[in-house]
């Protein structure tokens, strides 16, 4: 299926070379932003019939500098960035790459899990400046048999659940309103009614809600005060999930033992950002999804979900 002739898609930030290649073979012309900043993106998106967009999102603004717009995919699940109300407004729609980076996204949190509880990247940096003796000066955490709590139980939770506790031999908990009971048992976890009463059993926290439009983090100081001093944390889902200042407390104060985080409040963080300097905490810059075979696989849905807008169709996975 040919899309009509010469249509353009703007493309935020780099998407895999194959979904590409595959839509010049359909006819389109592509155009990418000259830097990932939405203000290139405003002063660039010109006349694009469709738009694929990343961690970026796409504002208002944007929407507004594009009159000739009929479709915005994001590559990734999470739309919180992008002004979904605001397309709305003018018959766009929005579309997300449903589960096509799930498996790749769980990987991540249970590697970002065994750094965090065998001090991976603390024993490499140790190795690298000549510190053998770092073996002696405290021992990791055997997850064999804890609790892993997982805030949110959709595809990636539930991927986790199962590398969790069928591979490490974890019991598994998790708290999500919107899930019917029978998935939970389905997936191996125990279904838990009150996030506080979670926290409290949690050996290893593990975060996968989606964001909140306010920006409000799901974990403030409250919630992190009811973990026990031994937990671990880790975070694959949204920066803004995690109060990082009152993080970056506890971990200073020895009332966590460590924390993982693939994400933070604001990407790239700026200088001042707490978890930068706090103890005891894994970083990474948002590469949970960033495979492979993930990117394939986002990239071209989304270059399908617009082939079939721009052929009259209603394409997959609509945001409402």
């Amino acid at each position: 299926m040919r899309i009509e002739p010469m249509a353009t898609c703007f493309i935020t930030q780099p998407i895999h070379l194959r979904a590409v290649r595959f839509m010049h073979e359909q006819g389109f012309q592509t155009r990418f932003a000259s830097q990932p900043t939405m203000e290139a993106v405003i002063a660039e998106v010109g006349d694009a019939e469709a738009v694929i967009t990343r961690d970026l999102g796409f504002s208002a603004d944007a929407i507004a500098a594009a009159p000739c717009l009929r479709i915005i995919a994001c590559h990734g699940s999470g739309t919180n960035r992008i002004a979904v109300a605001a397309a709305a407004r003018r018959g766009i729609p929005v579309t997300r790459a449903v589960n096509a980076n799930s498996r790749s996204v769980a990987e991540m949190t249970i590697a970002l899990m065994l750094a965090a509880a065998r001090r991976i990247c603390a024993a490499d940096t140790a190795v690298r400046q000549g510190n053998w003796g770092f073996r002696y000066e405290g021992p990791g955490i055997e997850l064999h048999g804890r609790t892993l709590a997982l805030v949110g139980f959709g595809a990636i939770a539930r991927h986790v659940a199962q590398i969790a506790g069928a591979g490490l031999g974890m019991k598994v908990m998790a708290w999500s309103p919107s899930v019917p009971e029978d998935v939970f048992a389905a997936h191996g976890a125990e279904r838990v009614e009150d996030i506080g009463d979670l926290l409290r059993q949690a050996d290893v926290l593990s975060l996968h809600r989606p964001g909140d439009a306010s920006g409000r983090p799901l974990l403030d100081r409250h919630h992190l005060s009811l973990l026990n001093p031994s937990s671990l944390i880790v975070n694959t889902s949204r920066g803004s999930a995690i109060d990082t200042q009152a993080l970056r407390d506890l971990l200073v104060a020895g009332e966590l033992q460590a924390a993982a985080l693939d994400v933070l409040p604001h990407e790239p963080p700026a200088p001042d950002e707490p978890a930068l300097s706090a103890p005891s905490l894994v970083l990474t810059p948002h590469i949970g999804a960033t495979t492979e075979d993930a990117l394939v696989r986002m990239a071209m849905m989304c270059v399908h979900q617009i082939m079939d807008c721009l052929a009259g169709k209603t394409p997959a996975h609509v945001v409402s």
